[in-house]
């Protein structure tokens, strides 16, 4: 079977992971889980880190029913990891559910965070990740881990992002890879697929008080930075609200035919324009991208006196 010509998102059923399988319950959701443990002697100059996260997913409208097409995981392991997978609905055409790879993909990731030879490298756990999903499709991923010293490892394979927000500027963002407009780099069932060698890897050390916001296209598609930064800015240390709040912006822009999207912005960069009788009306093409949307918001704080708290083990 070719691969299918590139889009779409997806979930996952592990216990320890959050997802937006259909399962009977309402969309859209949010949770919050404080990843941390208390301080040991091992960093007696430099207080230990861990994440406190919040996540919300809301399906594409015509998706809802089986819970959209994205899947994410969060793990306390450590200072902790969070991961988005995003599948490719063009795997409908072939009469394949797009859902299912990437929820098996992030099963498989939730499972092997603690594997000896994943040691941690968030590049190695996609590839091992990858190498035990049997389903058919494909999906774009990335995967952060936070270590306990506040070094924050990144792996990502196509178009799902993270960005580091520090003092209210942008401190790091990843980049999307994409092979043409709108068909990104993915992880896939067939031969023709990206592997784990062709993530793109990042390394940066963060801060008490730094946030990350990470999320599938149908984020950063439809929300700009600065948005991302007020949005952040308005609702302090609350990561669920944050990110429930992101994801209602990033679902509203997308329905808005008049905006001028980081989609539309991009489409029209890459030459995509309305038809010719609309531009002579002095018509641009706008809007954004109706998706599937999942944001993730993890918050550096410390772990000192603070213990583990795992209370949410799914939906």
């Amino acid at each position: 079977m070719a691969i299918p010509v590139c889009r779409a998102l997806v979930p996952d059923s592990h216990p320890t992971c959050f997802s937006n399988l259909s399962n009977g319950t309402s969309f859209p959701k949010k949770r919050s889980l404080l990843f941390c443990t208390s301080s040991s002697q091992l960093y007696p100059v430099r207080s230990e880190v861990c994440f406190c996260v919040g996540t919300h997913l809301i399906p594409h409208p015509n998706k809802v029913e089986r819970g959209g097409e994205d899947a994410l995981f969060v793990s306390s392991y450590n200072g902790g990891i969070i991961a988005v997978a995003d599948g490719v609905s063009g795997w409908a055409e072939e009469n394949v559910d797009p859902s299912v790879f990437p929820r098996e993909l992030m099963a498989n990731a939730s499972s092997l965070v603690q594997d000896e030879e994943v040691n941690y490298d968030p590049q190695i756990l996609i590839k091992k990740a990858h190498a035990a999903t049997s389903s058919i499709g494909s999906a774009t991923v990335i995967v952060a881990m936070l270590e306990r010293n506040g070094i924050l490892k990144i792996a990502n394979v196509g178009d799902c992002g993270l960005k580091v927000i520090r003092e209210g500027r942008i401190l790091f963002s990843t980049s999307p890879q994409e092979h043409y407009f709108d068909c990104p780099y993915q992880l896939s069932s067939e031969m023709v697929g990206q592997t784990y060698l062709d993530a793109m890897v990042s390394r940066m050390e963060l801060m008490e008080g730094d946030t990350i916001v990470m999320g599938s296209d149908g984020l950063f598609d439809n929300v700009f930075d600065q948005e991302i930064v007020s949005t952040l800015k308005t609702h302090g240390d609350d990561v669920a609200e944050a990110a429930k709040a992101l994801a209602d912006l990033a679902r509203n822009h997308s329905l808005d035919s008049t905006f001028d999207s980081p989609y539309s912005l991009e489409a029209r960069s890459k030459g995509f324009e309305v038809p010719f009788w609309k531009k002579l009306l002095g018509m641009k093409l706008t809007g954004g991208k109706l998706d599937d949307v999942t944001v993730i918001v993890g918050q550096v704080v410390s772990s000192s006196n603070i213990n583990v708290l795992d209370e949410i083990t799914g939906i």
